[in-house]
């Protein structure tokens, strides 16, 4: 065995997971619009419908391209205010519907299968975790409702520090948070552009890109932060 196979990298003694669509998915965009029309009964043609659920399923995404600053994530009003434009610029649909897709937004919204065990067997490793976010909604409600908080150290969110990732001082601001040094942390997220921020810091990062189902992947985390031998 060669000389270069015992080098061993610092241990991973911190993960900063990134929230939405990392830890919590936003849920099916025909779910979503169900909960919406109980709401706010709405006639919708089938090709209406088909359209609207398109369009929200990537509605975030397109939240990227129309406000690339993040600016919607530095308060609630903002990030109500982004939403209720990308509708009208798309769709453009009844502003009483669109008003109940917000409103029920976060409803829709549940962890992966595959978080809870992830955290508690970061938690039994000893593994320090902090959540980081770009976040403009009350996000700490569905962290309790799914069951997060317990098994987490620290929450970092951008509505609250009034700073949003990429930009390298949130990520130290996590850091702080946990108390761990970046050469032994771990950044976990589903964005290349935000949640790598924290390379220029030293930190480890493992991009998750969204996926369509029940389980992220998340285990991989797990086996990253196992010490070598």
């Amino acid at each position: 065995m060669s000389r270069a196979a015992h080098i061993c990298v610092p241990p991973v003694t911190g993960v900063i997971f990134d929230i939405h669509s990392t830890l919590i998915d936003q849920g099916n965009a025909s779910h979503w619009l169900d909960a919406a029309l109980l709401r706010s009964p709405t006639p919708l043609a089938a090709d209406e419908r088909a359209a609207l659920e398109s369009f929200l399923d990537l509605i975030w995404e397109g939240a990227r391209i129309s406000d690339p600053e993040s600016t919607r994530d530095l308060s609630f009003a903002a990030h109500e205010r982004v939403f209720h434009e990308l509708l009208a610029a798309g769709p453009g649909i009844d502003p009483v519907l669109g008003a109940a897709l917000y409103g029920v937004m976060l409803d829709v919204w549940h962890a992966y299968e595959d978080t809870v065990p992830t955290l508690e067997a970061l938690q039994e490793l000893g593994v320090k975790v902090c959540l980081l976010s770009n976040a403009g909604v009350p996000i700490r409600t569905v962290l309790d409702r799914e069951g997060l908080t317990p098994l987490i150290n620290g929450v970092v969110l951008s509505c609250e520090v009034g700073l949003v990732k990429p930009d390298i001082r949130i990520f130290q601001t996590a850091l702080d948070a946990i108390a761990c040094p970046a050469n032994e942390a771990l950044m976990v997220g589903d964005s290349g552009r935000d949640d790598s921020g924290g390379t220029a810091l030293g930190i480890r990062t493992l991009i998750l890109p969204r996926t369509n189902g029940p389980v992220h992947g998340l285990g991989a985390v797990v086996s990253l932060v196992r010490p070598c031998h």
